[in-house]
């Protein structure tokens, strides 16, 4: 990200800042990889440490099933069941050390609690729904599409519009970024970037809440929830600025890389952490090369496990597709094209499908969730 301001700061950092009344504003460091890289300095109300109470701690640690066969599988996150509370809502169904990747289908946000994810960076992608993000930074509306990418640490409200909300969640164990080939020395978006800053939606309307009570937060640490009470709301910022925030990115701004053949999967790149990287799958004009094969060929990812979450639209290179299913090929095995997909893409002019994509460079492992909504038989879909 690049620097950005909200609110009233003082001239310099680590200084005197005062109110009228002459009571010094609370700085706070908000920082990443220690004090190495990215940071925020937010001046609070209050200080961010007066806990009234600590609750007692409750795992939602997932679930595993240890599955010996290397099969390629397909779920259908439509079977997941909307739930009226948004933390217990996340279902993760695929995780390994460096990501989770996880579906959700709350019918209410936030609205009266706070949560805090410290074990990881969060990208909320909203497939349906309506509403805002709230944090200390300001609020963020969010819709259809939007990639919502929010540090670790940070405090969060998130409220929906109605009850019919599908999310995907990946949360990273390590910091997410733009991808790396598309920024300068001075982490600007290049040219040829399939998107910029404007594209960018950072926070507005800094909501200064100045409260005294007793406020709920959930941490997550360690795959674990603990429940604290705060003395002041979280949200009591009179201004900030840095680097580090929440911000959105539409999976409708993502300007497709196109060519006379066939491109790769990376010119879909969105986002990056370690040992994976997201794609961001758009409508776009196929191949026009006059003998061009729009398909994908086939591919043998060896070092990777691709998972493909559906969002809408037509996709050439899949029979029996629906929004929100999630298809896992395993790394070490082929994939590529249902039968018949490959000429019946001869000839097509452009697709309408929209999708991201998750290639991670460690294996995959299934919860118990993933098992609950998988079509056991998707690697005889080939035949």
């Amino acid at each position: 990200m690049h620097y950005y301001s909200l609110g009233k700061i003082p001239k310099k950092r680590h200084i005197q800042f005062r109110n009228e009344a002459g009571d010094l504003y609370q700085e706070e460091l908000f920082s990443t990889e220690g004090f190495s890289d990215i940071y925020s300095l937010i001046y609070h109300i209050h200080p961010p440490t007066k806990v009234l109470q600590v609750g007692k701690p409750y795992s939602v640690a997932p679930k595993l099933v240890k599955d010996h066969q290397l099969n390629a599988r397909r779920l259908r996150g439509m079977k997941i069941k909307p739930e009226d509370d948004y933390l217990t809502s996340r279902k993760p169904v695929m995780v390994n050390a460096d990501i989770k990747v996880v579906l959700a289908a709350p019918r209410a946000g936030t609205k009266d609690t706070f949560f805090k994810n410290a074990d990881a960076d969060e990208i909320i992608f909203i497939h349906k729904g309506t509403g805002n993000l709230q944090s200390v930074y300001g609020h963020l509306p969010f819709s259809y599409g939007d990639y919502i990418v929010i540090p670790r640490g940070t405090v969060y409200q998130i409220n929906f519009d109605d009850t019919d909300n599908r999310l995907l969640i990946i949360e990273s164990s390590s910091a997410v970024k733009t991808p790396q080939r598309y920024r300068g020395a001075l982490g600007q978006l290049l040219e040829h970037s399939p998107f910029c800053e404007r594209d960018i939606r950072k926070p507005q309307a800094l909501e200064t809440i100045d409260k005294e009570g007793e406020f709920k937060l959930f941490v997550k640490r360690q795959d674990m929830i603990y429940p604290f009470v705060y003395q002041y709301h979280p949200f009591d910022a009179i201004g900030w600025d840095g680097y580090c925030y929440p911000y959105i990115f539409s999976i409708h701004d993502f300007e497709p890389i196109t060519g006379r053949v066939h491109q790769p999967p990376p010119v879909h790149q969105t986002f990056e952490g370690h040992n994976f990287v997201i794609c961001s799958f758009v409508p776009r004009l196929y191949d026009y090369h006059p003998e061009s094969i729009p398909a994908p060929y086939h591919h043998s990812n060896i070092d990777t496990d691709e998972v493909l979450y559906y969002v809408d639209g037509d996709f050439m290179s899949r029979n029996d597709v629906e929004p929100a299913m999630l298809t896992l090929h395993p790394m070490g095995m082929p994939h590529g094209p249902h039968p018949g997909s490959i000429e019946r893409s001869i000839g097509q002019k452009e697709t309408n499908e929209l999708a991201v994509m998750i290639d991670t460079f460690r294996p995959l492992d299934l919860t118990e969730y993933a098992f609950e909504i998988a079509d056991e038989d998707y690697f005889k879909s080939w035949l």
